[in-house]
């Protein structure tokens, strides 16, 4: 994200309201061009309303909506220079892939040889060459979602607006689809925004990742930044799994939680003043119980996979920790962590 140049689309307290019910709470929000920004988020949280208001489906009640530095509040969505993909395909089940594929070209009444021309490219660029013929209805889910992208993009919006595209996909394919859209976006160089609740879809495909909850913002960052240093207690818990305490700030780099001081690299804090502190299972050792400030008892093992998910009771709190080695149900073990896997947030308001 390069915020040095001009947003393509800027969204300046952005309000909207369903039968008495506040969706949006003044949503502010710069999109910049060739950027893939997510709109993450649980059910009900705003992020398709916001995606419906960028693309003219719904009108925000109040705030301002800028494309290119014009404001397009009233603009109807066919006069707006953005395409959308929704996870019901809306494909024409009577046209085959080329006639749905070139069916906003054939609209605009462009020659023949064009559109022959252009489907052609976009069937590349989905991985759909020689499909031309084919019936829809006969193609699988994630072929059926590459002919939606195509007949988006054949018109050249400068942004594609993606609502769940992948949710009625299954696993397998979701993450093949997802690193395809990725290659998509980058071979295109549009600017792409959208919106999942699937966490590991936002961190693997994205530049930006917008958290909401509850019709507001709760953080802009990159896949990294909303991860590794999450604003507050809802990011935590939302990306990843997290162990959050509550704890105090003595003052910079010097915090306080399950009556012990740890070293940390967080500034900015008053002195004494009530905090939370996120440690991921990932970022904490399983050691002798003498080595450590913290001691427990391991009281579950689950096996994932990759790692061991174990679970260590401790005189404060269960931890929940991720690791590669093996630890049984009863052992004295000691917790530890380095300053910089402490990351100190404000308290949630």
């Amino acid at each position: 994200m390069n915020t040095s140049m001009k947003p393509l689309i800027e969204l300046k307290n952005i309000t909207k309201t369903f039968d008495d019910q506040q969706i949006l709470k003044g949503v502010s929000l710069n999109i910049y061009e060739k950027e893939f920004l997510t709109l993450l988020g649980p059910s009900g949280c705003g992020k398709t309303t916001t995606l419906r208001i960028i693309a003219g489906f719904d009108e925000a009640d109040d705030g301002d909506l800028l494309f290119d530095g014009i404001e397009i509040s009233k603009l109807p969505p066919y006069k707006r220079e953005v395409n959308t993909v929704f996870q019901k395909y809306a494909l024409f089940p009577h046209l085959n892939v080329f006639d749905n594929i070139a069916f906003g070209l054939n609209i605009k009444k462009t020659e023949k040889s064009v559109v022959q021309q252009e489907v052609e490219k976009m069937l590349r660029l989905v991985g759909l060459s020689g499909f031309e013929n084919r019936d829809v209805t006969s193609l699988s889910g994630g072929q059926q979602q590459r002919v939606a992208i195509a007949r988006a993009l054949i018109n050249k919006p400068k942004v594609l607006l993606l609502d769940e595209p992948l949710g009625a996909l299954d696993a397998k394919l979701r993450k093949e689809m997802q690193f395809e859209l990725k290659k998509i976006q980058q071979e295109v160089g549009i600017t792409f925004i959208y919106v999942t609740h699937d966490q590991e879809e936002a961190l693997s495909m994205s530049d930006t990742v917008v958290v909401m909850n509850d019709g507001y913002i709760q953080q802009i960052g990159s896949p990294t930044d909303v991860y590794n240093e999450p604003e507050n207690r809802f990011v935590a818990q939302f990306i990843g799994e997290s162990n959050i305490i509550e704890g105090k700030m003595i003052r910079d780099c010097l915090v306080f939680f399950d009556d012990f001081e740890f070293e940390c690299v967080d500034k900015g804090f008053k002195d004494n003043e009530e905090i939370d502190v996120v440690l991921r299972p990932e970022d904490i050792d399983i050691v002798e119980p003498q080595c450590a400030k913290l001691q427990g008892v391991v009281s579950s093992i689950v096996f994932k996979g990759v790692h061991y998910e174990i679970l260590v009771e401790t005189k404060y709190r269960n931890y929940l920790i991720h690791t590669t080695d093996y630890h049984e149900v009863g052992r004295a073990v000691g917790l530890t962590f380095g300053p910089e896997d402490i990351h100190v947030m404000w308290k949630s308001f």
